[in-house]
């Protein structure tokens, strides 16, 4: 049951500095761990460790990085146990959503190097005394940051993509949740990575962020998170004129047509929702559903919302886990009460229980005004919106509503109106008919302002790479 001790990696060496940041378990609120805060002579030798480390990893092998990041799949794969508990101590989730977690992970880890295999260029024939070459070279060294909410699948995402285009990687991960990070790093090491391919910074996001990406060794930057800091990052490379890979928050709708189950639909849509506590960007949110189920789609959902345990996620009573921090439940409480307030029918959940731990149950709103902050703001949290609708054109309208397009999900048997709403919704995933919404083999990104640029399926690699045209003339030919 014990936590790591975590280190900064720097030019292949685990680095403790002198000033530390605690991490604090949020379902007894103890002090679980400490991580080291980088100083900027950290800083800079981690810059200056991923200029080497790019030149020899581009250099390398592709069948050679194949093999290194295959091997740190399987290792990772062999230690979920420990890397599972230390996500558990750290951020709260369930321990077998933790080991889904990491065995996930481990095969986005795969497919983006077995990816790396196939990520060449093409011959243009352009006639006897010309041909273009197209080229895929690696961009450079790669700053990544990554959120808390998932402490081993988006730190894999930014690690992954960028070591398996032949790229060097900075990654900053979430100072709330660092074992994930730390464990894949270790994975990498033990696997063989050459010293600084990947270096690992912990400390303040404000200083960190501005050092890198004003940097010239920095040629991209990948950034999962709000859109706040998302635009603050994307303005901060553009005034570098340095192209950003962004996924950002989401709101999802799930529309939920006259012809679908109220019920059967309802019970599937209560354990996504409990998922991750909600924590998640593609959390199913906003319901639809149409006016003659309304009613037994929000009383089934409300039955069956009230039945979730929220506890220890070592626990195996508990469905649920708790907020990651003090801050979600804070934001989350005011989300509740603004939205009681404005008339909201509160149908589960609604009130924090007294004790320790950040706690809050699995809460279902219904007729929920327009006006209320829960529909414009993301509660990345465990809330459920439940409004009605009339008309397919109707429920489309109210789905794009928002700036926001990440994920969205629809529960119909017509496929005239499986078309429609494939075509129309604005979202970058769309899940019909279940709450899958991505998968290492897909690519997953956002449109508006969700972000943009893709994560995963035959697309991981291309934000990574630069394509280089190379036209080449025969000698004996042209200049004889």
């Amino acid at each position: 049951m014990g936590y790591p001790k975590i280190k900064l990696l720097i030019d292949g060496n685990w680095v403790v500095g002198e000033k530390f940041i605690d991490v604090v378990n949020p379902s007894t609120e103890e002090v679980v761990g400490r991580i080291p805060h980088a100083t900027p002579m950290h800083i800079a030798e981690a810059v200056a460790a991923a200029e080497l480390g790019f030149r020899i990893w581009k250099n390398t092998a592709i069948t050679e990085r194949t093999r290194i990041l295959l091997k740190a799949a399987e290792l990772l794969k062999a230690r979920v146990e420990p890397i599972a508990r230390a996500s558990v101590l750290e951020q709260g989730k369930k321990f077998e959503a933790a080991c889904f977690e990491v065995l996930r992970a481990a095969s986005i880890l795969e497919w983006d190097a077995n990816e790396g295999m196939r990520h060449y260029g093409r011959i243009i024939p352009m006639g006897p005394e010309l041909r273009c070459m197209v080229r895929k070279e690696p961009i450079g060294v790669v700053a990544g940051f990554a959120p808390w909410n998932a402490p081993v699948g988006s730190p894999m995402r930014k690690i992954a993509a960028s070591l398996s285009a032949g790229c060097a990687l900075i990654l900053k991960p979430a100072e709330e949740t660092p074992a994930g990070a730390f464990h894949i790093a270790q994975a990498l090491v033990d696997a063989g990575l050459p010293a600084g391919v990947l270096n690992v910074l912990f400390g303040d996001p404000a200083e960190i962020s501005k050092v890198l990406i004003e940097s010239e060794a920095v040629r991209l930057v990948t950034f999962t998170g709000s859109v706040a800091v998302g635009r603050h990052l994307a303005k901060m490379a553009a005034a570098q004129l340095k192209p950003c890979l962004l996924e950002l928050g989401g709101h999802a709708p799930v529309i939920v047509c006259g012809d679908a189950d109220p019920v059967k639909v309802a019970r599937l849509a209560v354990k996504a929702k409990a998922n991750n506590t909600g924590q998640i960007c593609v959390s199913p949110t906003r319901y639809l559903v149409q006016e003659n189920i309304f009613e037994s789609f929000a009383q089934a959902f409300a039955e069956q919302a009230s039945q979730v345990v929220v506890g220890d996620g070592f626990a195996t009573e508990t469905h649920m886990g708790p907020l990651t921090n003090a801050k979600r439940v804070q934001d989350v409480e005011r989300l509740v009460d603004d939205a009681r307030d404005k008339g909201a029918r509160v149908l589960s959940g609604g009130k924090r229980p007294a004790g320790k731990g950040y706690f809050y149950p699995l809460t279902v709103l219904a007729n929920v005004p327009d006006e209320a902050r829960v529909l414009q703001e993301e509660p990345f949290g465990p809330i459920a919106i439940i409004n009605s609708f009339k008309t397919v054109d109707e429920a489309l309208a109210k789905a794009n509503a928002l700036k926001v397009g990440l994920a969205a999900y629809v529960f119909t048997k017509d496929a005239d109106t499986m078309e429609k709403l494939t075509a129309g919704l604005e979202a970058g995933s769309l899940a019909i008919n279940t709450f899958q919404v991505s998968a290492a083999e897909t690519p997953f990104g956002g449109v508006k302002d969700s972000g943009y640029g893709r994560e995963g399926g035959a697309e991981s690699l291309d934000a990574y790479s630069i394509v280089k045209s190379v036209m080449q003339a025969n000698y004996a030919q042209v200049l004889a």
